[in-house]
């Protein structure tokens, strides 16, 4: 059982963040703040907060609860570990005491026998599964938009890859028995909204993917219970897509037997749509024409050893060394540049754990001449899918995924 008094919670995170803060503050130069990653984000400085169960974080928000992954966490660690993977709420009503022996997830709706399973019932049913695959906050990045865009002025550390364990969602609607008609199955977490009118955070897949095999509900991470902030003792994990359909706390499946709809369908129907055409992209400063929901990740890839604005040595030998997904077809190559993209190298990827998770790359070079260089690196996926040149833009930040750069100094 995890049982964490709220008042305790909020003022030990509070007050690391208000330390943290004051720190930077005093240190940050007039004007805009750099912060240790090389970004530079007007809204000021990024401090760093500890909150249960987390090791040292980039608090973004501290109600409700959103810390982004420092970069350099990334490096070497394929399996981003459990105390430094990212934290995202919608709801400031999240729950801070959950007893694990009387938690139940009901399932109800449209199924031939309503279910209330424990964790031990759903321990013991079939279709237990392991996958490594990577959560991905779909404004991660959204603090690069040019022009800026509203919303949480995000670096890239709101991502994570991990080993989840638990049951698939297929083998607990079967249990159910899904009932002629069904057409989605909502999903709702244990976090509540503080103000009645504010939508409760309520995600929907269509009956065909949540009975693919492929959606699992999750209790173990990394070869651990879930930690709380990550979604303890109950997480809907959906390999491929963005971290808005991964719902924690998880309390309640409903099989529907009509499209979701309705008050607590906003973040469904309402909030994380896209541009509805090819790039999922328009002009800087327009309005979509038409929008869909957002879905799968797009290739990606980082070089995770090497920040921005380092110096690097001239005539030595240097590895650089990085990571790459998608949304599930895999990674087929990664080329890397050290001429600004006039020229790229293809590096040797590592260890496959699977297509849905990150896959780390390597590439030894040697930088003849001195002077300012920018790093660039770019991934291939098995469907031909290739990472962009130029950022594409929307009016809320989605899904980046252009080629990074990186500026460095040879000398």
């Amino acid at each position: 059982m995890i049982d964490i008094n709220r008042r305790r919670f909020v003022q030990r995170a509070v007050s690391a963040a208000i330390a943290a803060s004051s720190l930077k503050v005093f240190a940050a130069q007039p004007g805009s703040i750099d912060t240790d990653e090389g970004i530079t984000f007007a809204a000021g400085p990024r401090p760093l907060a500890r909150f249960p169960q987390k090791r040292e974080l980039i608090l973004v928000t501290s109600r409700p609860p959103h810390l982004e992954t420092p970069f350099e966490s990334f490096d070497g660690n394929v399996l981003t570990p459990n105390d430094a993977f990212y934290v995202r709420y919608h709801l400031a009503g999240l729950p801070t005491s959950i007893d694990s022996a009387t938690y139940r997830l009901a399932v109800t709706g449209a199924v031939k026998t309503p279910l209330e399973l424990s964790l031990g019932d759903l321990k013991t049913l079939p279709g237990q599964v392991e996958v490594v695959a990577v959560n991905q906050c779909s404004g991660n990045g959204r603090g690069y938009s040019n022009p800026r865009v509203f919303g949480a002025q995000l670096g890239n550390g709101s991502m994570g890859n991990a080993r989840w364990t638990g049951v698939t969602v297929k083998s607990v609607l079967e249990r159910a028995g899904v009932a002629a008609g069904a057409v989605q199955v909502a999903f709702n977490g244990l976090d509540k909204p503080v103000l009645p009118s504010t939508p409760d955070f309520r995600k929907a897949l269509d009956i065909d993917h949540a009975l693919s095999g492929e959606p699992l509900l999750a209790w173990g991470m990394n070869g651990a219970d879930l930690p709380f902030l990550n979604g303890y003792p109950l997480k809907l994990i959906v390999p491929g897509y963005f971290g808005t359909y991964w719902v924690k706390h998880l309390s309640d499946l409903v099989v529907l037997d009509k499209p979701f709809a309705g008050h607590d369908s906003y973040f469904q129907t309402i909030g994380y749509r896209i541009p509805d055409n090819d790039c999922a992209c328009v002009t800087p400063g327009t309005v979509p024409d038409k929008l869909r929901p957002i879905g799968r990740l797009p290739v990606r890839s980082f070089i995770t050893n090497v920040a921005a604005n380092t110096q690097l040595p001239i005539g030595k030998p240097t590895e650089l060394r990085g990571i790459a997904f998608d949304g599930g077809a895999g990674i087929k190559a990664v080329d890397v540049s050290i001429d600004g993209g006039k020229s790229w190298r293809a590096a040797t990827l590592g260890d496959d754990l699977g297509r849905y998770s990150f896959r780390p790359w390597r590439l030894p070079v040697t930088f003849a001449t001195a002077g300012d260089s920018v790093l660039m690196v770019r991934a291939a996926s098995n469907s031909g899918e290739v990472q962009p040149a130029e950022a594409t833009w929307n009016p809320s930040g989605y899904r980046r995924h252009v080629i990074e750069s990186t500026p460095v100094t040879i000398g």
